[in-house]
Formats: structure tokens, C-alpha cells, sequence
């Protein structure tokens, strides 16, 4: 499978694995070049039987249908796997609505275990989170569930898995979610990116369990399985390039599915970083040769004005044995002259964000009064069975959760002491907004956000207001480190769900 976890003595540790990726046929979409060949692996006569992943389609509507099912996917012209879909391609269709619309989407489920889709940064209602065990029940194989809420908050989303969700989102169970605005600005090209990370040789992950412990933490944090990344569920010369013309106004929506962060940076042209986690900046400035981060979890929507002829690209900075695969071509219509050069190993400072764009005073500031505060320790420890990541001491279920009643103001401060691993933590159901790094207060844009990668030793101050009642977690998106324990709740006293997990089904694995 697309990359094979070595079950959950592996699932804490140093996997950093990923999801797959999207681009679409619409108007500057293109999501192409997604059929597949047979690969050297185990289960070679199951796998006859799989289709060949398709194109990701976009999808718009009053309603829409998804199918998760099984598939193979051509990676580049040496790897298929067999991957998990839905809509039979990887990344899944996109979901494409306008602000204000009633979103109603009928999953069906094909695979031949229970899945669940979850709105990543989108407040949906709480019975709509798709959290098995939390919200609602495991979509058994076969069953069918809709899901339904208005498309209030424009942006780029996007949805995957949340049973299992470190194996099934490896597998490739995500797509991507435009809400577009009422008044939005047009572009003249419109692209969505998906960065994931994959391992060439899944059977690599069938090794021997036993010793696994002990070979684990002689290993460190060290070991990574993952030896291709890719855009758009393609690497190297077979993703397909993105076309545009001088003059023309491009956007890119950069989403990483992935459980690694990648560091991008954009040949030939300035940029400027228009939105981050859906929520737009105040008077952003031109970047150029600067690495932008982009974490697991988090989506930015960049754009430029093609006015330098030629191809260049756009590509992932690093020295890991998968960095090269993570590159795309900007090439302009009728024109040859290609003398572009990778420099991947080039070191570029790295945007901050934390500073960039317009400073003005948000909604929350360090100094004002909030009715609920929470210090959220992040850490990492040895446990029975292998790794374990905690948040204040403790593993999901045993978290202390984030007691609040609808209204609260709450402020949350986040300390990373894991000695090396880095914890991109996401919130369900809110934004919130970031207001210090390290002591220091933001000085940019006010920085809305549900996903923040946190590296080890930062310290940061973010709040957010209780405005959607329900159980949500908050959670690393390394959705292994989220399986082996980083996971708390922020729970309204005031909400009574009308779900009650029923204690005989076993299938609900909400992590």
C-alpha cells in the first residue's frame, strides 16, 4: 500500500508518511496523467484485478458522489501501488462549491474496511466531522452516508479519511475542497497542488515485527520509509506541467497531504502568499527566492503574474532521497527557451510568517482577557509497545481535554519539547488566531489558521472563540504521531450530541 505502516509500534515513530495529491481539468486545473502500470509487489494477483487510477475530476453541484474504492496508481514510469480513492483517483475528485451554497455529499463505500471523510479546516457542524467514535459511526463496506452543511468561509480545504486515518491517508484517501467567494477576484489560471510522500517498495513494511522496539529506538527519528514525493500523486518528469501565457495573473493552491513539510520555492517570478489555511492576508508583499514551508495540514494560495517567458520551476528544497520527484513545470504557452536549473540543495531563507504583510490588530490580542486558558506540552517518550507522542504527559484518550462553553474566549499555548520531531498541530471545527512565536508578539498580517507546524523547542500563543459547539479534536497532523497518542479534545460543557458510540462496534478508529 501506498506506504505501508508496520502497525502501531511503527505507527508513532518515525514514519513520516503522507496522502496524494490534486490538480484539475476545469479552467487552469489539470489533473491528468493519472493511469497506472503493475509493480513488483506482494498480492500481485489482487492487484490484477484493480483498475487503473483515473484523472481527478472536479466536482460542483447540488449534490455529489463519492465512492471509496481500490485502485493502481502510476507514481512515475517504475512505481505503481496499489492505493485507496476516492472517486478512483488520487487525489480524489475536487469538490468545487460557492460560498453560500448547501454542500450535500453522498460517500459510498467500496473498500473492504469502514472509512470516514473529515472536512480538514472547514467548521462544519460537529455531527459532519467525520470522527468514528467521536461523531458519528465507521462507514461500513457497502453502507452508504451523506454528509451536509453550508459552504459559509471561502477558501482552500480539503477532506480525508479519519478512520485510520494514518494508514488510510497514506493509502491516498483524500481530495480537495474549493469554496469559492462571492465576489472573488479572477485569475486567469486557477491550479490546486497536493504534496505527498510515498515508499517505492511497500513490502519493505512487511519486515519481521519482532525487535521492533529495540530496532526502532536504535534507530532514532532517523529512519524514513518514504523515498518519493510527489505533486499531484506523480513525481518527476510525469507530473504534468502547469501551462500559462505572459500577462496572465496565476494562482497556485499549494495543499500538503502529506506527513512531512516541504519547503517550496518558485523559479523566476515574485509571489505573494494571498491566504494560508483558507484565511486570506492583509496587504501581502512580493516574495522572491524565498522558500515558502508548508506543513502537513496546511494549505497556501500563492500567486504571480507570468511576465518572465520561458519554463521554470517550482520545486521542493532538501537533500532526502525523495526531494527531487517534488518539482513541476511552469511552462509558457509557444515558448522553448528553457535554461531554468534546479537548485534544490541552494540554501534559501525560509518565509515567516510570522512577519509578513500588513500588521493590523486582529480579533484577539496577547493582553486581553480570555475565559479559558490551556497549556498544551508536547512531547515524545518511549511507551510498552514503542514510541509514544504525548500532550502534557499523557496519550489520547487520557488527555486532558479543553473544557469550554459556547461564547468563551480561549487562549492556548503550545510548547514543542519533542527533542526532534516536529508536531504541525490542527484543530477541528474553529480557526484561531496566532499571536506570538517564541515571546514574541505577530507583526504581520493577522494570522488566521487551523493547522501551525510547531518545530522542537518553539513556543506559540494562539486563541481562538468557542463559536461551534461539539467535541473537536486537536491533534498532530504526523498522523502517526496522532495514532501513537498526540490528540486532545476541545469540549463545550454546554453540548449534548445526539451520537452515542456504540460499545459492541469495534471498527471505529477515529485517530
Amino acid at each position: 500500500m501506498k506506504k505501508l505502516l508496520l502497525g502501531t509500534v511503527l505507527a508513532g515513530v518515525v514514519a513520516i508518511g503522507a496522502a496524494c495529491s490534486n490538480n484539475s481539468s476545469m479552467q487552469g486545473h489539470d489533473m491528468s496523467n493519472m493511469n497506472t502500470k503493475k509493480e513488483n509487489t506482494s498480492n500481485e494477483s489482487s492487484k490484477q484485478q484493480l483498475p487503473l487510477a483515473t484523472n481527478t475530476e472536479v466536482l460542483s453541484g447540488k449534490e455529489i458522489n463519492l465512492t471509496a474504492k481500490e485502485a493502481l496508481l502510476q507514481i512515475n514510469d517504475q512505481v505503481k501501488l496499489p492505493v485507496y480513492t476516492y472517486n478512483g483517483s488520487v487525489p480524489g475528485a475536487q469538490i468545487r462549491v460557492k460560498q453560500g451554497d448547501n454542500v450535500k455529499i453522498v460517500l459510498k463505500n467500496e473498500l473492504p474496511e469502514p472509512v470516514t471523510i473529515h472536512w480538514h479546516g472547514y467548521p462544519v457542524p460537529n455531527n459532519q466531522d467525520g470522527v468514528p467514535g467521536v461523531t458519528m459511526d465507521a462507514i461500513k463496506p457497502g453502507e452508504t452516508f451523506t454528509y451536509e452543511f453550508t459552504a459559509t468561509v471561502p477558501g482552500t480545504y480539503f477532506y480525508h479519511s479519519h478512520q485510520k486515518s494514518a494508514e488510510q491517508v497514506d493509502k491516498g484517501l483524500y481530495g480537495t475542497l474549493i469554496v469559492e467567494p462571492k465576489n472573488e477576484e479572477k485569475v486567469d489560471r486557477d491550479y490546486t497542488l497536493v504534496l505527498d510522500e510515498w515508499m517505492s517498495n511497500p513490502d519493505e513494511g512487511n519486515m519481521d515485527m519482532s525487535g521492533m522496539d529495540q530496532h526502532m529506538s536504535s534507530m532514532g527519528h532517523d529512519m524514513n520509509m518514504y523515498d518519493i514525493f510527489t505533486i499531484n500523486g506523480k513525481s518527476g518528469s510525469a507530473v504534468k506541467p502547469l501551462k500559462v501565457k505572459k500577462g496572465e495573473k496565476v494562482r497556485l493552491r499549494l495543499v500538503n497531504a502529506g506527513y512531512m513539510a516541504h519547503k517550496l520555492h518558485l523559479h523566476g517570478h515574485e509571489f505573494k502568499i494571498v491566504a494560508t489555511d483558507g484565511q486570506p492576508l492583509k496587504d501581502p508583499q512580493p516574495i522572491k527566492d524565498e522558500l515558502l514551508n508548508i506543513a502537513p495540514g496546511e494549505r497556501y494560495d500563492i500567486e504571480f503574474i507570468a511576465n518572465n517567458p520561458g519554463e521554470w520551476l517550482l520545486e521542493c528544497h532538501g537533500d532526502m532521497e525523495g526531494t527531487d520527484g517534488m518539482k513541476v513545470k511552469i511552462q509558457y504557452e509557444d515558448q522553448t527557451n528553457n535554461t531554468d536549473k534546479e537548485n534544490a540543495k541552494e540554501n534559501l531563507p525560509v518565509v515567516d510568517m510570522t512577519t509578513y504583510g500588513k500588521y493590523e490588530v486582529g480579533s484577539f490580542t496577547l493582553d486581553q482577557k480570555y475565559d479559558v486558558e490551556y497549556t498544551m506540552d508536547l512531547g515524545t517518550a518511549m511507551g510498552k509497545n514503542g514510541m509514544i507522542f504525548t500532550i502534557n504527559g499523557k496519550t489520547y484518550p487520557d488527555t486532558a481535554p479543553i473544557n469550554v462553553k459556547t461564547g468563551d474566549l480561549v487562549k492556548v499555548k503550545i510548547v514543542n519539547n519533542s527533542p526532534m520531531d516536529v508536531h504541525p498541530m490542527h484543530l477541528h471545527g474553529h480557526f484561531f488566531q496566532v499571536l506570538s512565536k517564541n515571546g514574541k508578539p505577530v507583526t504581520g498580517s493577522p494570522l488566521i489558521k487551523d493547522s501551525l507546524n510547531v518545530n522542537p523547542g518553539e513556543e506559540y500563543v494562539v486563541a481562538f472563540k468557542a463559536d461551534n459547539p461539539g467535541n473537536w479534536m486537536f491533534h498532530c497532523h504526523d498522523l502517526h504521531h496522532a495514532s501513537a497518542g498526540m490528540v486532545t479534545e476541545v469540549k463545550y460543557t454546554d453540548y449534548k450530541s445526539d451520537y452515542t458510540p456504540d460499545p459492541n462496534d469495534t471498527t471505529n478508529k477515529g485517530e
